[in-house]
Parts: structure tokens; C-alpha cells; sequence
């Protein structure tokens, strides 16, 4: 499972953290305002029935009571209901739909011992407050207060509430997006110098007065890469001048070379042989110089200019008296780059010849884009680099097929490693995979390289 980023977990811890502390807050406020309500409705109830059960003793305190009468004198409103039980029957003012029957038994049997008592129920689905008042003469008085209304209010009051509470946690988690986003910053300076130096710019250097807490990391990552610079700076100038001084003798021993080959014929068998294996070695010591002198300059950054990308690979083909009709773009990929011409006619050098020496020659040399990055791909027919070498083969002085093979084969071994450092110059990467139908596919990315 892919773990994620500092950024995502602050913010959800953030978007976390205001749910929590909303909800909460929503849940106490919820029940603090129903209790609230809820007393408030029970004492208000309580007080109208003890009024009305005055009313009703009143009324009852004659000989020959019309009890429905008094029942309707008394003022209830819409939300109050009034049932009277006395000698063993129910009245009511209006038509008894359930009410009576939904009268909790204890709650009856405890008022008519004499102690009143309050209740909530449902009725007919619906809530209700019970209130039950002894009055005199052996009669009960109830009064049954509907509580749709404040159950509907406790209804909105907790949708308004969730909404809060979602609302909270939105805004907490665009707090943690802002918060790390601004916290990252200096962060992502460091990561973009990084990239940059990576690129082969080393230039490239941090503020320290950008943050007083990060001082000491910009402090530290300057005096890093200015070692790295020195460092790197004295590889090369070391490379340069060995392959420099190296080059006078090498003149002196082609030149010499080339003598005993124009005089081959005059030779006898064996001194021919020695004069062509001279000969071989030599050339192959000036492409190893020359490598070297373009692996020693290649880690700078590419000075990019617009290339027409397929005419340069159709000439490399053309180069090595191979078919220009390998080359293949596909559609909708423009054939002029943002590039480095001289690398990239390297790159396309280097990895036909790779093609040709250890992949049987090319099949394909592919143009093709994704976004605004440029793919160059060139498909062989050979048998393929295995899984555990397709990292290595980049590597320098690794030749051949075998990527631990050191010392043999008839290339440098630098080949597949310059490759490597002009696609790192253009920000890219350099990869190799298996052809569909056999063989293998080398796959240089170019990024920002396409309108």
C-alpha cells in the first residue's frame, strides 16, 4: 500500500482533528439545547396541567357533573389534549384515537394512588408528553402534549449541526493544505536545488536568510554542493587532461598504423596480422579518448535549441548504412524538439550501435510524445537484457549483454553510461525493457522537450 505524502497526512490530520473537535462540540451543543428544550417543554406542561386539573376539579365539584362540558371549557389549544378517567370510564373532549389505550399502566396506576407523574411516549408514531393529576372524587386527569414540533426542531438542529461540523472539518483541512503548503516551501527549495544540481547545475544554491530555521540546512546544503562542485570539477579537468595527453601518442601510433597498413601487402602473413590487430586496438583506444572526453563534459546542463529530431535519426541510420524507413513517428508527435542537438545525435549514435553489436541491429527507431516530454525509443530483435541487468548496463566501462562482463567486447563500455548522462542533462531517464515479439526496447525521456 503506497503510503502517503507529509502533505496529505497533515491535512487529514487537520480535516481529522476539526471533525473530532466539530462533532464533539456538535454532539454536546445537541444535548445540551434538547435537554434544555425538553425541561422547558416539561415544566411549561406540568403548570398547564395543573391549572387545567384546577379547572376540571371545579367543574366536577357538583352533584350532577356534565364532565364533557367542563372537558371543553378548558382552554388546550392545538398541541394539548385532555382525557378524563373517573369511575372506571375515559372522557374525552374530542374522539379518542389511541390515546387512552397508549397511557402507560404504572404511570395510571401511580397517579390514581394519589402522586402525579409525567411521562414522554409515542402516540400513533407520534411523541408525546404525558402529564397525569389526581383531582378529587376518585377522577384522573391527563393531559397529552404533542411534541412533534420540538422533535422536528432537534430534527433541523442536527442537520444544522452535521453541517456545521463538515463545514469545520472542510475548513480544517484547507487550513492544513494552506499550513503545509507554506511550511513545505523551503522544503521544496531544497528538493527543486537538488533536481537542478542533479541536472548537472551547480550553480544552483539556497538563501539562508529565506528562513531563520533553516539556516543551517541552507548553510550546509551550499558547502555541500560546493564540495560536490570542486570535487566533480576535478574529475573532469583530471579525465579531460588524461584523455588530452593521451592523445598526442595515439596520433603518433594511428599515424604509424596507418603506414604499416598501406604497406600490408609487402608483409608476410604474420606481420600483417600483428599490423591489423595494432591497427583495431588503436582505433578502438581513440573512440575510448573520445568517450571519455564527452562522459568528462556530459554532466553539464543541455543548451536546448529546436532540432528536427527525425532528420537526426534518419542520418545516424543513414551513418551505419542502415534503412532511414526504421525510423517511425507517431501521430501527433512534432519532429522539432527543444534539445541539445549534439547529445542527442549521441544518444541516437550510441544506442544504434548498441543495437548492432549485442541486439542482432535495430528494427526500430521510434519518435513519439507524452505531454509536453519527447520519447525516443530504438527496438532491437537480440535476446533481450535481463531483469537483473537493466539497471547496470547504464553503468560505465559495463559491456555486452551481461552487465557484470568487464574488460571484453568490441565497444568501450561507455556507450549506454553517455546515454544515461545526456538524458540526466535534459532532465530525463533512460530505461530498458523487453520488445513485444522479442528482443529489447531502450527508452530515452526528454521532458519539456515538445510545444
Amino acid at each position: 500500500m503506497k503510503r502517503l505524502g507529509l502533505r496529505a497526512r497533515v491535512t487529514a490530520a487537520f480535516a481529522v482533528g476539526a471533525l473530532v473537535l466539530a462533532a464533539s462540540m456538535a454532539l454536546v451543543s445537541y444535548e445540551l439545547t434538547r435537554r434544555s428544550l425538553l425541561t422547558e417543554r416539561e415544566r411549561t406542561a406540568v403548570r398547564a396541567a395543573y391549572f387545567d386539573a384546577g379547572v376540571v376539579e371545579s367543574g366536577l365539584d357538583t352533584d350532577n357533573p356534565d364532565i364533557l362540558e367542563v372537558l371543553r371549557t378548558l382552554d388546550t389549544g392545538g398541541t394539548r389534549r385532555a382525557v378524563l378517567r373517573r369511575d372506571g370510564k375515559w372522557y374525552a373532549r374530542l374522539p379518542d384515537s389511541g390515546i387512552t389505550a397508549a397511557i402507560p399502566g404504572d404511570l395510571r396506576q401511580l397517579v390514581e394512588s394519589g402522586e402525579p407523574a409525567v411521562q414522554r411516549v409515542r402516540v400513533e408514531g407520534q411523541p408525546v408528553l404525558l402529564v397525569g393529576v389526581p383531582v378529587s372524587r376518585g377522577s384522573t386527569y391527563y393531559e397529552v402534549n404533542s411534541l412533534r414540533d420540538l422533535e422536528q426542531s432537534f430534527q433541523i438542529l442536527g442537520l444544522v449541526l452535521t453541517a456545521v461540523a463538515i463545514v469545520v472539518a472542510g475548513s480544517g483541512a484547507t487550513l492544513g493544505w494552506y499550513a503545509t503548503r507554506h511550511g513545505l516551501r523551503p522544503l521544496t527549495a531544497v528538493t527543486d536545488a537538488a533536481e537542478s544540481i542533479a541536472a548537472g547545475d551547480f550553480t544552483t544554491r539556497l538563501d539562508p536568510a529565506t528562513d531563520p530555521d533553516l539556516a543551517r540546512l541552507s548553510t550546509s546544503f551550499n558547502h555541500m554542493v560546493d564540495q560536490l562542485a570542486r570535487r566533480i570539477q576535478r574529475d573532469r579537468r583530471f579525465a579531460a587532461d588524461v584523455s588530452h595527453e593521451l592523445r598526442s601518442p595515439l596520433q603518433t601510433l594511428a599515424a604509424a598504423t596507418s603506414v604499416l597498413a598501406r604497406r600490408r601487402p609487402d608483409h608476410d602473413e604474420r606481420t600483417a596480422t600483428a599490423a591489423r590487430l595494432v591497427a583495431d586496438e588503436v582505433d578502438r583506444f581513440q573512440r575510448l579518448v573520445n568517450d571519455l572526453l564527452d562522459l568528462a563534459r556530459s554532466d553539464q546542463p543541455a543548451h536546448r535549441a529546436p532540432v528536427d529530431v527525425e532528420d537526426l535519426a534518419r542520418e545516424a541510420c543513414r551513418d551505419r548504412e542502415l534503412p532511414d524507413s526504421l525510423v517511425q513517428v507517431d501521430p501527433g508527435t512534432p519532429v522539432r524538439w527543444r534539445v541539445e542537438r549534439r547529445r542527442v545525435a549521441q544518444v541516437l549514435a550510441n544506442l544504434l550501435d548498441n543495437a548492432v553489436t549485442y541486439g542482432t541491429g535495430p528494427v526500430a527507431v521510434r519518435l513519439a510524445r507524452v505531454g509536453d516530454t519527447g520519447v525516443l525509443e530504438v527496438d532491437d530483435a537480440g535476446p533481450g537484457v535481463p531483469a537483473g541487468d537493466r539497471e547496470a548496463i547504464f553503468d560505465r566501462f559495463v559491456r555486452g549483454r551481461v552487465s557484470h562482463t568487464r574488460g571484453a567486447g568490441e565497444g568501450t563500455g561507455l556507450g549506454l553510461a553517455l546515454v544515461a548522462q545526456h538524458a540526466a542533462a535534459h532532465r530525463g531517464s533512460v530505461g530498458v525493457s523487453d520488445r513485444p515479439g522479442g528482443g529489447a526496447r531502450f527508452r530515452v525521456t526528454l521532458p519539456e522537450s515538445l510545444p
